[in-house]
């Protein structure tokens, strides 16, 4: 008697980025979405080139959702502290997409598009597209690192304002930092991110007003930082 062969589940592309979706791409791995498919690595190669492509299509499917707000009655700065801390926003919605963003950006079509909305954000606003990449990358950047580091502490949130208690305490009795210390006001870590944004923003636009080449601008910046060897 021959035996019973066993069926081999089908799957496709929509599956894969469901369940990468679902696990998150902080815990993204094939052998998570394998098993959570029932089915085996191999099986997923043959729709993904490795741990790259399948964090390609699920990181690209999250950006998919992220629809940046432009109001043309912002300016400059306005308009890239909005962007920023849209970015923010939607990076700490979801867990590991920072890193993906950080470690190469534009990925795929999804990246593309926003960076394309930016750009174009920023032409309308009398700026060349080079120098609205420079910008916006810069921007996109600080915002990012942010989640980033936010997103690392709200993964050890016990006992986390314990430690800081613990610092802030130790701080204060410190003759050499004490009373800088005490002086400093309390920020969120949304009130940090802000103020620094919109410090780092205004830094930018000093340094590379509408109208300014980009070649300027670099050379500009490089003098400064060979001053500060």
């Amino acid at each position: 008697m021959a035996g019973v062969r066993r069926r081999v589940r089908k799957i496709d592309m929509e599956d894969i980025i469901r369940v990468g979706r679902a696990i998150g791409l902080r815990q993204l791995s094939l052998n998570a979405v394998a098993a959570e498919l029932g089915v085996s690595t191999t099986a997923l190669y043959r729709h993904v080139d490795g741990r790259w492509g399948l964090e390609l299509v699920v990181g690209e499917s999250l950006l998919g959702d992220l629809v940046l707000h432009d109001d043309p009655e912002h300016d400059i700065e306005r308009h890239l502290l909005s962007f920023g801390l849209q970015l923010r926003a939607f990076v700490l919605a979801h867990a590991g997409l920072g890193t993906y963003m950080q470690t190469l950006f534009p990925r795929g079509e999804a990246g593309q598009r926003l960076m394309v909305s930016e750009i174009e954000a920023l032409v309308r606003r009398g700026y060349t597209p080079d120098v609205a990449v420079a910008l916006a990358s810069a921007v996109a950047s600080t915002a990012i690192n942010f989640a980033v580091a936010e997103e690392a502490q709200l993964e050890r949130i016990s006992g986390l304002q314990q430690q800081r208690d613990d610092v802030a305490e130790r701080l204060s009795t410190d003759e050499r930092l004490g009373e800088a210390h005490r002086d400093l006001p309390e920020f969120d870590h949304e009130g940090f991110s802000t103020m620094v944004l919109t410090a780092t923003i205004r830094g930018l636009l000093a340094v590379g007003p509408v109208g300014r080449p980009l070649h300027e601008v670099v050379v500009d910046l490089g003098s400064t930082g060979m001053g500060l060897r």
